[in-house]
């Protein structure tokens, strides 16, 4: 729902401006799957790199998020089609600041999904799967959210009793059962340099 009576303020200084300012092309890493499969923590490990590397980048986690813009959400289908809804808004305007921005939530529903692309230019919307077994992100449950779920002291936990839809055709796939963390985080790199969202400062 758009409010009445507003009206769009064009800015001048543009995306490609503060874009070119910081030598890279803005996109969004969109990290989604399981409870426990890794996404802040390979998230975290791309955006040191990218830090490292000199470039400017911010995440935006789930759990972070809901301390502060989302707290007023719960954790049923709705509130979590309205978590993605506030999350892809937020996001849009980070990369319309010119930022590799990256978002770590569950985010379950490929619909959600495929709305947050949308809301970008083609090719910005980089999805990235972190395919991690059920049995495995139990086995980790480092926030004993499994434990809770499976006692029923926790509704609507995804995985549990209540779904994920495994993304169809994302731009990353990450195996976290085979691979370390540093060799995710090093193919989210290795992909935004092929697809020159980076290069070498030397390149640059």
């Amino acid at each position: 729902m758009k409010t009445d009576n507003t009206v769009w303020h064009k800015q001048h200084i543009t995306k490609r401006q503060r874009a070119q300012l910081k030598q890279q092309k803005p996109c969004l890493l969109w990290y989604t799957g399981l409870s426990g499969s890794g996404k802040s923590t390979i998230a975290n490990a791309v955006d040191a790199m990218l830090y490292a590397q000199g470039y400017h980048s911010y995440l935006l986690d789930g759990d972070n998020v809901r301390h502060g813009l989302n707290g007023d959400l719960g954790f049923s289908d709705e509130d979590r089609i309205e978590n993605i809804r506030r999350l892809s808004e937020v996001s849009k305007l980070f990369v319309d600041a010119g930022l590799i921005v990256a978002t770590a939530f569950i985010s379950p529903f490929s619909q959600d999904r495929a709305i947050a692309r949308a809301k970008l230019e083609p090719g910005e919307f980089i999805e990235i799967y972190i395919d991690t077994p059920l049995a495995l992100c139990e086995q980790r449950d480092p926030k004993g959210l499994y434990k809770k779920a499976r006692a029923g002291e926790i509704k609507h936990f995804t995985g549990i009793d209540s779904s994920y839809e495994v993304p169809q055709s994302p731009e990353i796939h990450l195996n976290t059962a085979n691979l370390s963390i540093t060799q995710c985080a090093k193919q989210v790199i290795d992909y935004l340099h092929k697809h020159q969202f980076i290069c070498s400062k030397e390149e640059g």
